[in-house]
């Protein structure tokens, strides 16, 4: 109940100021919207500890400098953009978001983030041709220096077990040969390559970063977000791992480097989840 309460106060500052940046004529002034979302996003992590008891430890945050980069992020919760959003703005560098569209029924997401350049996924949509081409733009002028990078994450929705065998089947039915290599996967789910073959084909030679994170595991749903919430979130640990865009292949073996990449992180996560047992 207190954290709903300091959410409460976040959203209603967030719209507050973002009524304010309207009224005063800038609403397309992107650097004080981005000033806005870190500070957002560090009130709510900051919610976390003093209401959850959690803790957070990021590694490789290095990664980030300077921006100009794809990265890559395991979804595992209903907190993952959050806990994205806020390690990146506290390193200063401003992400744009490949996010649901269903996302946008939290109020300040709804306001802030259509004033930046993100695009919300409408997953209802049959024809997918229009809305690759809007998330490959994502990646315009994200060059390295620009503190920019486009966050995506990849596994298209929130892992669980009946969702990961369900996407290695339908993944069987067409290429045999890519689920042989994805069915060790335990964690994670199978990447699904279309958003970020779009980002990687849009900008050529841009450095990847993978973020890999423990510790919200369990709470993919709301239900599992109140059962954790009840007992304390405890340890969170995020990681960033920067690949230079030289050592990222093209064409026909990127998916196979993408999946290879995907079950080294699997196995690392799983690890690490086996270890806090």
């Amino acid at each position: 109940v207190l954290f709903a309460w300091w959410w409460t106060i976040a959203e209603t500052g967030g719209l507050v100021v973002a009524a304010w940046l309207f009224v005063s004529g800038r609403s397309n002034d992107a650097t004080a919207h981005y000033r806005l979302m870190g500070r957002w996003a560090n009130w709510l992590m900051r919610g976390m500890r003093v209401c959850l008891g959690a803790t957070i430890e990021v590694t490789g945050a290095d990664a980030l400098e300077g921006g100009g980069a794809v990265v890559l992020s395991r979804h595992v919760s209903l907190a993952d953009s959050l806990l994205s959003a806020w390690a990146i703005t506290q390193c200063g560098v401003e992400p744009r978001y490949v996010l649901k569209r269903e996302l946008l029924a939290d109020p300040c997401l709804d306001v802030v983030g259509l004033r930046l350049p993100n695009h919300f996924v409408d997953r209802s949509a049959v024809d997918g041709g229009e809305g690759l081409a809007a998330i490959g733009a994502l990646t315009r002028d994200v060059e390295p220096g620009s503190g920019t990078v486009v966050v995506i994450f990849p596994e298209g929705t929130r892992a669980n077990s009946a969702k990961r065998q369900r996407a290695v089947a339908k993944i069987r039915e067409t290429s045999p040969e890519r689920a042989a290599r994805l069915e060790s996967l335990t964690v994670l789910l199978p990447i699904r390559p279309a958003g970020t073959t779009a980002l990687l084909d849009a900008a050529p030679g841009i450095d990847v970063i993978f973020a890999r994170h423990m510790g919200l595991d369990g709470m993919d749903t709301f239900s599992g977000m109140w059962r954790r919430l009840a007992t304390g979130v405890g340890p969170i640990d995020l990681s960033f791992e920067r690949v230079v865009g030289s050592d990222v292949p093209v064409g026909d073996d990127r998916l196979a480097w993408l999946d290879q990449r995907w079950l080294e992180m699997d196995a690392e996560v799983s690890k690490r989840l086996q270890q806090r047992q």
